[in-house]
C-alpha cells in the first residue's frame, strides 16, 4: 500500500480508531482495577463463581440486542441517512429504534427476574446448594442492569455514527466505578455472601450511570430525535430486517459462551472464576485493537458500500495491519509473561500464587485465538457494512460446533490433571475457544475475499511483527528471571516497560510503517507541546 493511500485512509478512520482505543483503554483500566478489587475480596471462591455466572446470564440479553446487533443493523442505516443529508428521517428512525429496544429489553428483563431459578437450573447444571441459591439472588438483581446497558448501546450507535467515539467507549468507567466503590466501602464490613449481593446492586446502579452520562450528548447531536413506536419507517424496517440474522449470529456466539459456562459449572470450584479472570485480560487487546479499528471503520465502510471493491479492500487491509501491529505483541506477552501480568493484576488478598498460575494457563489457552478474534471483528463489520448480516451468523455456527465439541473433550482430559492442587479442566475449555476462533477467522476471510478480493495484513509484515514480539518477550522473561523477589506490580513494571520499548524499536528497525507512524505522532505532539 502506498504512502499516499495510507494517508487517505488515515482520514478519518485511523484518528477515530485512536479515539475509540483511548476510550476503551480508560474503561479497561477501570475494569482491571475493578477485577483486582474483586479478586482481593473473592479470589476463586464459590461466591466468585456465583457472581461471574450471574453476570453472564443476563448479559445474554445485552449481547443479543446491544452493540453487536446494532452495529450490524442500526448503525449502517443511520449513518447512511446522515451521509445523504436526511437528518430529520435519521432522528425519527433513531427514536423508533429506541422505543423498540426499550419495549423488548424491558420485557425480557422482567421475564429474567421471574424465571431466575429456572434459568440457573437449566444453564448451570453443576451449581448446587449455597452456590445455586446465591446465584439466583444475583441474577434477579443484575437482569435489569442489562436492559439499561442495551439502551446504552443505542447511544453508542448514535455517537459513533456522528464520529463521536470517545464518550461512548469511556462511559463504562461509570459502571466499573460504581462496583469498585461498593467493594471499597463495604468490603471491610460485610462477609462474602452479603458483600456479593451488595456488589450486584452496585452493578445495577453503574449500568444506569453508564447510560446517563451519554444521553445529554446524544440529545445535542440529534435534535430531530422523536421517541415513538413507528415500524412503518423504511429505515426501521431495514434495521429490524437486518437485526434478525444479526441476533441469530449473536445468539450463536452466546450459545458458545453458554456451552463453556455449562461445562465449567461441572468442574471444580474456581473454574468459572478462573475463566472470568483470564477472559478479562484476553478481551483487553480484542477491545482495544480489534474493536477500536472495526468500530471506526464501520461508518466509513457503510458510507462507501456502493463503491468499488478496491476501495473496500484497501480499507480492510489497512485495518488488519493496524490490528496485527498491536495484537501480535499481545500474543507474545500473554504466552511468555502471562503469569507476571496475572500476578500484577490479581495476586492480592484471597488470590494466591496457585491461583495466579492457574489463571495464567487459562489465559494462554485463550491467547491461541487472540489474533483471529481481533481480525474477525473487522471481517464481520465489513459484511455488516455491505448489508450482509447472515454470513457472520452462519460462520458463528462453525465456531460454536468447534468450541463445544473440542471443549468437552479437552476439558475432560485436562480435568484429570492437577497443578498446585488445582484441576485444569478450565485450561482445556480455553484452548478449545482459541482453536474455534481460528475456524471462524478462516471462514470469514474466505468469504470476504469472494466479495471484495484477497484481504490480509501481509505475510511479510506479520513475520516482522512476530520477530519483534518474540525478541521483546524474551527480553521481558530474562528480566523477570534475574529480578529478586519483589512485589508483583513492580516486577510487571520492570519487565513490561522494556518489552514495549524493544518491540517498537525492533519494529521500527525492521521497517514497519506502523512503528514509524507512531513515533512520528509522538514527535509532533512533543514539538507542539514544547512550542
Amino acid at each position: 500500500m502506498s504512502a499516499a493511500t495510507e494517508g487517505v485512509l488515515e482520514q478519518p478512520s485511523a484518528r477515530s480508531a485512536r479515539w475509540v482505543a483511548a476510550g476503551i483503554l480508560l474503561s479497561r483500566i477501570a475494569g482491571l482495577l475493578r477485577e483486582r478489587v474483586f479478586a482481593h475480596y473473592f479470589g476463586t471462591t464459590l461466591f466468585a463463581d456465583a457472581f461471574r455466572a450471574a453476570l453472564r446470564m443476563p448479559n445474554v440479553l445485552q449481547n443479543l440486542l446491544g452493540e453487536g446487533t446494532l452495529s450490524a443493523s442500526f448503525i449502517p442505516v443511520y449513518s447512511s441517512l446522515l451521509a445523504q443529508g436526511r437528518e430529520e428521517e435519521a432522528g425519527r428512525v433513531a427514536g423508533a429504534v429506541f422505543a423498540l429496544l426499550l419495549a423488548v429489553a424491558g420485557g425480557l428483563a422482567l421475564i429474567g427476574i421471574v424465571l431466575a431459578p429456572v434459568l440457573v437450573d437449566v444453564f448451570l447444571w453443576g451449581f448446587e446448594g449455597e452456590k445455586r441459591e446465591i446465584t439466583v439472588t444475583l441474577v434477579r438483581i443484575i437482569f435489569p442492569m442489562t436492559g439499561v446497558l442495551v439502551l446504552s448501546a443505542w447511544t453508542l450507535g448514535i455517537l459513533n455514527s456522528h464520529r463521536q467515539f470517545f464518550l461512548s467507549y469511556v462511559a463504562p468507567v461509570a459502571w466499573s466505578a460504581a462496583m469498585i466503590a461498593t467493594l471499597v466501602v463495604l468490603g471491610g464490613r460485610l462477609d462474602q455472601r452479603p458483600l456479593v449481593v451488595a456488589l450486584a446492586w452496585g452493578a445495577l446502579i453503574g449500568g444506569v450511570l453508564q447510560f446517563a452520562v451519554q444521553l445529554p450528548r446524544v440529545l445535542r447531536l440529534e435534535p430531530a430525535l422523536r421517541v415513538r413506536w413507528d415500524l412503518a419507517l423504511e429505515g426501521v424496517r431495514t434495521t429490524v430486517r437486518n437485526a434478525g440474522p444479526a441476533i441469530v449470529g449473536r445468539g450463536v456466539v452466546q450459545l458458545s459462551g453458554w456451552v463453556d459456562l455449562i461445562l465449567a459449572s461441572m468442574l471444580a470450584d474456581g473454574a468459572v472464576a478462573a475463566l472470568g479472570y483470564a477472559n478479562t485480560l484476553y478481551v483487553l487487546p480484542v477491545s482495544l485493537f480489534g474493536m477500536s479499528v472495526a468500530a471506526a471503520e464501520l461508518p466509513e465502510l457503510a458510507r462507501r458500500r456502493e463503491g468499488d471493491a478496491a476501495v473496500l479492500r484497501q480499507r480492510v487491509n489497512f485495518g488488519l495491519r493496524q490490528i496485527a501491529f498491536l495484537v501480535v505483541p499481545s500474543v507474545a506477552g500473554y504466552l511468555v509473561l502471562g503469569d507476571v501480568i496475572v500476578a500484577a493484576l490479581y495476586q492480592t488478598g484471597d488470590f494466591g500464587r496457585a491461583d495466579t498460575v492457574f489463571v495464567a494457563l487459562v489465559l494462554a489457552g485463550y491467547t491461541i485465538g487472540l489474533l483471529a478474534s481481533t481480525s474477525s471483528r473487522l471481517f464481520a463489520n465489513t459484511f455488516f457494512a455491505l448489508g450482509d448480516t447472515r454470513t457472520p451468523a452462519m460462520v458463528a455456527l462453525a465456531r460454536v460446533a468447534t468450541a463445544g465439541g473440542l471443549g468437552y473433550l479437552l476439558m475432560t482430559w485436562f480435568e484429570r490433571h492437577r497443578l498446585l492442587g488445582q484441576p485444569l479442566g478450565a485450561v482445556g475449555l480455553a484452548i478449545a475457544s482459541g482453536a474455534a476462533a481460528w475456524v471462524e477467522w478462516g471462514l470469514l476471510r474466505s468469504r470476504v475475499t469472494r466479495r471484495i478480493g484477497r484481504v490480509g495484513a501481509g505475510a511479510g509484515p506479520l513475520a516482522r511483527m512476530a520477530c519483534a514480539a518474540a525478541a521483546a518477550a524474551l527480553v521481558g522473561r530474562i528480566i523477570v528471571t534475574l529480578l529478586p523477589p519483589l512485589d508483583p506490580v513492580l516486577v510487571a513494571a520492570l519487565a513490561l516497560a522494556p518489552f514495549g520499548v524493544v518491540y517498537f524499536g525492533m519494529a521500527w528497525a525492521l521497517g514497519l510503517s506502523e512503528a514509524g507512524g507512531a513515533w512520528g505522532r509522538i514527535v509532533r505532539r512533543f514539538r507542539g507541546t514544547s512550542a
